[in-house]
């Protein structure tokens, strides 16, 4: 069985990974710094070596050059952050046969080590060092007028914020595709202040929100006793948006009757308050927003076709936060701006380990996720500055989560007994030992009901039999013994 070295100064992520590969058919051991996997090659020859490339002693980079000095045939995988890229494509050029980059998901790691175990260490190619990785500083936010949003500075948003300067002098109509929480709201916001409409109305409506008994009453308006509890005339929002914008977001989600009535709106520029006998005319721009394709949605009748014609004369896509990395600390800064200026607090920053975790979090709520995490750990915070207590628990335990699946076949036919863990840590107290093993077990159980309810800690209580208060205190515990 192939030996592999696994190199971090993270005991956790050592503990994850040397479980996940044992299970795997490997013989694993595990080193928390690059002097202590010097001393353990001193006495054993890996066949791969699985190294993260920031370590507290020495960068990945310095310990590749021992390793190859000591075990040229051993294969090298660095283990890499977002912003290290670059630094690990160098580490390939000295050496490596690849690099994985942070969140890890088992089966990518797992097919990159069989790989590597089978084309055998890759030779040197460029004899040059690369300079080290600097830590993340935030460009200068680009603000919208009301100071509320800001604007990438990733590629990827500096390519929208052209189609955005390019759409919003002229009158077209547009459609903005992103997923819930992305920023759909901030683009048709630019959209309307860079327009000739600026200092006009601008006006959003979450139609997702919206019930289909009020919806028309919501977009169009009433007149007094058109219906029960109709007690005084509405002006809807399109009329509140009269000459200026309306922005209205994940419009599939409007009833089939209520599309009729807009495309009137689109077409006529012609309102009917409901209850109403008289058109009223009107000007406005009308900016829409989706996170599901519309034509897809027209194919299968779920939306009016005619409507998204109308609809669709220019479109611009927001991609998610995972695919703009780039941007994540610039918007952590940013909400920790205005959540400092609510609460009056003064929280200057993030921890480096923070921002890690943050940066290699998938962020599936994007911006919206990120905001809300950002004020919970600001609040949280007593200190200069924001530190992993903070965090929720399923981002600090994010890794844990990935790996804890069952082991992937291996590509082979024999059956072999799951090896023993090697391991250079410090030993542990028999005492720490028992209660640790206690916790563990209690651990699987509250783990499996968080994932249950979706993270959601009062569900989890309720699942467990428990109050929210004793959960809080079982998750500070297993911080304490290292499980969590």
């Amino acid at each position: 069985m192939s030996k592999i070295l696994v190199v971090d100064d993270d005991n956790d992520m050592c503990l994850l990974l040397s479980r996940f590969l044992t299970r795997n058919d490997y013989v694993v051991a595990s080193a928390n710094s690059g002097q202590g996997a010097i001393e353990w090659m001193k006495k054993n020859k890996p066949d791969l070596v699985l190294c993260d490339f920031r370590l507290d002693d020495m960068t990945g980079m310095e310990l590749m050059g021992k390793i190859k000095e000591m075990h040229p045939q051993a294969s090298i995988i660095i283990i890499t952050g977002y912003s290290d890229v670059k630094d690990a494509v160098e580490v390939m050029k000295l050496g490596a046969f690849d690099y994985v980059t942070k969140p890890l998901f088992p089966d990518e790691i797992l097919l990159t080590i069989r790989k590597a175990l089978a084309e055998g260490p890759r030779e040197v190619a460029v004899t040059k060092t690369a300079a080290p990785a600097e830590s993340h500083s935030s460009a200068s936010p680009k603000f919208t007028g009301n100071g509320q949003y800001i604007m990438g500075d990733s590629p990827e948003f500096a390519a929208i914020i052209k189609q955005i300067d390019l759409v919003a002098p002229t009158n077209f109509s547009v459609i903005i595709y992103g997923e819930s929480g992305s920023g759909k709201e901030a683009i048709a916001q630019q959209i309307h202040e860079k327009s000739k409409r600026a200092g006009k109305p601008f006006v959003a409506i979450d139609c997702g929100a919206l019930s289909k008994e009020l919806a028309g009453s919501e977009l169009f308006g009433h007149e007094k006793g058109s219906f029960t509890g109709a007690l005084n005339q509405k002006i809807g929002s399109l009329e509140v948006a009269n000459e200026g914008t309306i922005f209205l977001d994940e419009i599939g989600n409007l009833s089939y009757d209520i599309q009729v009535s807009l495309l009137r709106v689109v077409q006529e520029r012609k309102i009917r308050r409901v209850g109403g006998t008289k058109d009223i005319g009107i000007d406005v721009r009308i900016i829409i927003a989706s996170n599901e394709r519309l034509w897809d949605a027209a194919r299968a009748g779920k939306f009016r076709e005619d409507l998204y014609h109308r609809f669709n004369e220019f479109s611009i896509e927001v991609p998610s936060l995972r695919d703009r990395r780039q941007d994540i600390m610039l918007f952590a800064h940013h909400f920790l701006k205005l959540t400092n200026s609510e609460l009056g607090k003064s929280v200057k920053g993030f921890t480096r380990e923070v921002e890690e975790i943050l940066n290699n979090y998938i962020w599936y709520g994007n911006l919206r996720e990120l905001k809300n995490v950002i004020k919970r750990a600001t609040l949280l915070t007593d200190g200069d500055y924001v530190e992993v207590k903070s965090l929720p628990f399923e981002i600090t335990n994010f890794y844990k989560l990935q790996f804890d699946k069952p082991a992937a076949p291996a590509p082979t036919e024999r059956e072999t007994p799951a090896p023993t863990p090697v391991s250079t840590g410090a030993p542990v107290s028999y005492e720490n030992k028992l209660k640790s093993a206690n916790l563990d077990a209690e651990y699987e159980v509250i783990l499996d009901a968080l994932k249950q309810s979706n993270f959601n800690k009062s569900k989890a209580a309720k699942l467990l039999n428990i109050d929210r208060k004793t959960l809080y205190n079982k998750m500070r515990q297993f911080k304490e013994f290292n499980l969590a």
